[in-house]
């Protein structure tokens, strides 16, 4: 399970520092409004592309690491 705290955390400040309401985010993204307040208040679980689409509007990157499943020899 993924805990999205941290990552809510840095889009609403990053949308804060821009000066980007959820409304101007949720339609430069095309991620719906409800989505997006849903998400901001902790209660969405979106998907990585939904992730993506909000983070390239503020101008961030979402980057995506997997611990290696095999240990190492």
């Amino acid at each position: 399970m993924v805990h999205f705290e941290g990552i809510i955390k840095t889009i609403k400040e990053r949308r804060d520092v821009l000066q980007v309401t959820q409304e101007t985010l949720a339609e430069l993204s095309g991620v719906g409004l409800r989505t997006l307040k849903q998400f901001e208040s902790g209660k969405g679980n979106p998907t990585f592309q939904t992730l993506q689409k909000i983070a390239d509007v503020l101008g961030m990157e979402v980057c995506l690491k997997l611990k290696n499943a095999i240990p190492d020899k």
